[in-house]
């Protein structure tokens, strides 16, 4: 059977951690099987925080068989990192390098078809950057490897499931990157990815004004009239179930109540403010558009946390739930379409 992949993202931040209390929490058991994209002796290390000793039973080559307490955990050791001298929220070139190198071996394991699909844990772009790899972040870096120039970020939850047009952007930027083709194509990938992979025949997409009260027919903005309105009209020419443009302001209330099965959002807040007030800790990020499965933790390295055990497994759990529905029982890549 083919294995999902979990990436153990930057050595020095939560991800090690994560990963084996939720072993020890038993949040694996019954699962698909899935083995671990990391470093054997980082996670090892990571065990004594929560006073397990783990040994490692095996090993057939880089993959090794590592056990805490009752549990088991299978791992693909890609790097060969000294977890005595690393600083939590303190990565260097070598951690830096180590991430990048455990995205790309997943995502080419992803991609000839012999892994269900990929779960990312949280990196540290700077480091990853600095190490020679240069890409803003995973999203990047995967679209390039899978030669994907269009993707769409999503983030969900089982309440509700937001798409992004733009992302990490100066919000006074957004009106100049928005475009009818960008628009477009966001809301193409969306019900594309949410038939092929969340398996429904026709998925209900909101999408929302930029302006207040949608632009009050060009009063507080053209945008609507310009853009997102026509972007809206193309997709129902093609058989999309794409309406609005709605007001942000009143849209969620009915999405929440299961009016639409994704919210197709112009920028990054307005999106991101209602899914975190419903979902802070058991978010997941979708990257939609890809031919493979990639989801991820919807949080960052937590250096803060790093180290003292406490960081909360919920959006880990949640992402390889997801990652699980999405690939199916057969793993097979996806016609993203791009």
């Amino acid at each position: 059977m083919k294995p999902l992949l979990l990436t153990m993202g930057d050595p020095t931040g939560i991800g090690p951690e994560l990963i084996v209390k939720a072993l020890l929490d038993g949040a694996f058991a019954g699962r698909h099987p899935l083995q671990i994209i990391g470093d054997a002796e980082v996670l090892l290390w990571a065990g004594r925080i929560f006073g397990v000793t783990g040994a490692r039973l095996a090993t057939d080559g880089s993959l090794s068989t590592l056990q805490f307490g009752k549990e088991v955990l299978q791992v693909q050791s890609l790097s060969r990192l000294n977890p005595a001298r690393l600083v939590y929220g303190h990565p260097d070139l070598d951690c830096g390098r180590a991430m990048a190198d455990y995205i790309e071996w997943a995502a080419a394991r992803c991609l000839e078809g012999s892994a269900l699909g990929m779960v990312t844990a949280p990196i540290n772009k700077a480091a990853i950057n600095a190490a020679g790899c240069h890409f803003p972040g995973h999203t990047e870096l995967l679209a390039k490897r899978c030669g994907v120039e269009k993707v769409v970020m999503m983030l969900a939850g089982n309440r509700l499931k937001v798409c992004l047009v733009t992302t990490h952007l100066p919000y006074r930027e957004v009106p100049e990157a928005l475009s009818q083709k960008e628009i477009l194509a966001t809301i193409r990938i969306t019900d594309r990815a949410f038939r092929g992979q969340f398996g429904l025949a026709r998925p209900r997409l909101a999408v929302l004004s930029l302006n207040p009260h949608a632009g009050e027919n060009g009063l507080f903005g053209d945008e609507e009239q310009r853009l997102i309105a026509p972007a809206i009209a193309q997709a129902q020419a093609e058989g999309i179930d794409a309406d609005g443009p709605h007001s942000a302001d009143t849209l969620f209330h009915f999405a929440v109540r299961g009016s639409h099965d994704a919210v197709i959002c112009m920028y990054h807040d307005q999106g991101l403010i209602p899914l975190k007030l419903l979902h802070f800790e058991d978010g997941v990020n979708v990257t939609l558009g890809l031919p493979i499965v990639r989801t991820s933790v919807d949080h960052g390295t937590a250096y803060n946390l790093a180290g003292s055990g406490t960081a909360s497994t919920a959006s880990l759990c949640a992402a390889i739930k997801m990652a699980e529905q999405m690939a199916g029982p057969s793993g097979s890549k996806f016609d993203a379409g791009n």
